[in-house]
């Protein structure tokens, strides 16, 4: 069904046929590309010749599984047939990403809501946020140093495109954590797991509730395991054929010669593996290098230097340990340093004061800092850089060899391993011979590829 929607969506954004939509002033901010209720509910009715309580029914639908959103009135996801004002959502939240909903990230954009606002969120917001807070408290300095940082990298973009992405994000949690009154569409079909209509009941069996917690505990670890086969697949080796050919198979080494750590250019599979995730390209030693080549490219080369050496650290020996932990203090950290990484104060602190004595996880915290700064700024500029681009487009793609038997001698007589007719030119037991195109062959069975 979701994709029906998406080409829906595609169809209202054409900027011939598609809704019209211009820009607009909202309060003192001016938002591009807004559309009005009235001209997506007459599109609808005007493109599927349908009533207008019809295509309002439609409308609202696109409103509540968050495909638009409203400019003004976040916590109700329906159409209204005038003037409100509304836009398309952008694709990277559009639920058939299946982006997993994590109380982490819901946590992150409340703890940042919370120092927008001077902290005055709304009433089901603030008790939101308490329960997260408490649940939460062991790892709450860095969901607020996250915070923080998002909301310094938003300040500065333009003002019309900080109001857009705030209205965007907020429209993405109220989709998918709705304030208390408001009926998820997420629950909606065959397994959604309470009925919209009925009554809230108040009164609870624990073992119930336990029950469901387990249910959609395993659902959701089936789903993530379901969507990381499906975008997998071809490249497992058990599942899907080695280009260009099997190593271990075919004595042919050239798939480990095209897959080398720090090969110039790169298979068409390697390079698609780094759009998985982050951490998928950080384990290519190949991807790090264009990752590297972007990051100087930038000016910020030391986070990813910074990464490196505490990954050094983490996995090099305990007689270097004390002396390689220096050496990132002084290159990284320390006032003045040749190659210093932008930390927070508390995050510095702690990791100063673990120096005092070092080990393997001394450094966890800022490089956790710094991962997930590259991660959430860094990353998504690089996958629609040139850089990438320029890789992407060298990158080779493998023919599968196809491979021939080679006549053996089998008993004093040479016969063709996989052939059943005898052939033309055999030599004498024991000797080596010529095939008629020319090709030399040993005595002895083996094979060869074209």
């Amino acid at each position: 069904m979701l994709d029906a929607v998406e080409a829906v969506m595609l169809e209202m954004q054409d900027p011939k046929t598609g809704v019209k939509s211009q820009p607009q002033k909202l309060v003192i901010t001016t938002i591009p590309h807004a559309i009005t209720g009235e001209d997506v509910v007459t599109w609808l009715a005007n493109r599927y010749t349908i009533e207008a309580e019809e295509a309002w029914a439609l409308g609202t639908m696109l409103v509540a599984f968050g495909y638009i959103y409203p400019l003004q009135d976040h916590k109700r996801l329906v159409i209204k047939p005038d003037t409100a004002l509304y836009r398309f959502q952008t694709p990277y939240f559009w639920p058939a990403q299946q982006w997993p909903v994590e109380d982490t990230d819901y946590a992150i954009y409340l703890a940042k809501r919370n120092i927008r606002k001077k902290g005055v969120l709304e009433m089901h917001e603030q008790e939101q946020y308490n329960g997260l807070h408490k649940w939460m408290n062991h790892k709450w300095d860095f969901i607020v140093m996250q915070a923080k940082e998002q909301y310094r990298a938003g300040k500065e973009r333009k003002k019309p495109d900080r109001a857009v992405f705030d209205c965007q994000e907020r429209a993405y949690w109220v989709v998918h954590r709705p304030p208390p009154g408001t009926v998820s569409a997420m629950d909606y079909g065959l397994e959604r797991m309470v009925d919209p209509n009925a009554e809230e009941v108040t009164g609870h069996i624990i073992l119930s509730n336990m029950v469901v917690v387990v249910c959609v505990c395993v659902f959701s670890l089936f789903s993530s395991l379901v969507k990381y086969s499906v975008t997998c697949n071809k490249h497992d080796p058990f599942l899907a054929p080695c280009l260009p050919s099997n190593p271990w198979v075919t004595d042919d080494v050239t798939y480990w010669l095209l897959n080398m750590a720090n090969v110039d250019v790169p298979t068409k599979m390697r390079v698609e593996r780094w759009t998985f995730s982050f951490g998928e390209l950080l384990s290519d030693p190949r991807g790090r290098d264009d990752f590297r080549l972007f990051l100087k490219k930038e000016f910020s080369g030391e986070n990813l230097a910074f990464w490196e050496a505490c990954e050094d650290l983490k996995w090099g020996t305990a007689a270097t340990m004390n002396e390689k932990a220096q050496q990132v203090y002084k290159t990284f950290l320390a006032r003045g340093a040749p190659r210093w990484i932008n930390i927070d104060g508390k995050t510095m602190e702690v990791t100063v004061k673990g120096l005092k004595h070092p080990h393997r996880y001394v450094l966890d915290a800022a490089q956790t800092h710094i991962f997930m700064l590259m991660k959430k700024d860094s990353y998504g500029r690089y996958l629609k850089s040139p850089v990438f681009k320029d890789t992407q487009k060298r990158a080779i793609g493998p023919d599968q060899h196809r491979f021939r038997s080679v006549p053996c001698v089998i008993g004093g007589q040479c016969q063709e391993a996989s052939s059943q007719h005898q052939s033309h030119h055999r030599p004498p037991a024991g000797e080596g011979g010529e095939s008629q195109d020319g090709h030399q062959w040993p005595c002895g069975h083996h094979t060869g590829h074209e």
